[in-house]
């Protein structure tokens, strides 16, 4: 039978996301059948001094796996 994993972090958090799909791909043993990511697009947010700056994006990363 086919099961999801999902992860999330920021995109700021890129290698630590990583990080955690390696270890639970090592510790879990399962046989990842497909792989997908999405990073969401940016959003401005005002700095208050009149300028603007991209905050981090979220990232998906979606595991379609058999144990």
């Amino acid at each position: 039978m086919q099961k999801i994993k999902i992860f999330k972090n920021m995109e700021s958090a890129i290698p630590v996301l990583e990080e955690e799909i390696n270890e639970w791909l090592a510790a879990s043993g399962a046989k990842v059948v497909q792989m997908t990511g999405n990073i969401a697009p940016q959003t401005t947010s005002n700095t208050g001094m009149g300028g603007s700056s991209f905050s981090s994006s979220d990232v998906l990363v979606l595991i379609v796996y058999e144990d």
